[in-house]
């Protein structure tokens, strides 16, 4: 348990920022929405109920991610999507679970400890 605890309370803060980012399932689907092309503010507001303003808010969670990279011109924001954070996150969900397989592995040797019998 030390070993996770120790990966848990040792996340980069900016790790902490795309947890959280992705914890929201608007953003979630922003980011989906992201993955296939780049888009403007306007079209990931869209499929919501909500105003550009509350959108531009979503946006600006996922930029301080490092999710989103937002280009304007003129009155145009356009987002897409850095790949690079939820890359990090992966790896970090991988991490974590091998830590937890290796835990139930163990677990499951007290359990059945002569698995051939």
């Amino acid at each position: 348990m030390k070993i996770f605890n120790h990966m848990v309370n040792n996340q980069p803060p900016r790790l902490d920022q795309v947890f959280h980012a992705l914890a929201d399932p608007t953003r979630r689907a922003m980011v989906r929405n992201l993955a296939r092309r780049e888009r403007t503010v306007g079209e990931l507001a869209a499929p919501f109920a909500m105003t550009l303003a509350a959108a531009s808010k979503h946006v600006r969670t996922l930029e301080r991610a490092g999710l989103v990279r937002r280009t304007i011109r003129g009155r145009t924001h356009t987002c897409r999507l850095d790949p690079d954070p939820l890359v990090a996150a992966q790896q970090w969900l991988a991490d974590a679970e091998r830590f937890w397989m290796a835990r139930l592995d163990a677990l499951e040797t007290l359990f059945d400890p002569d698995p051939e019998a």
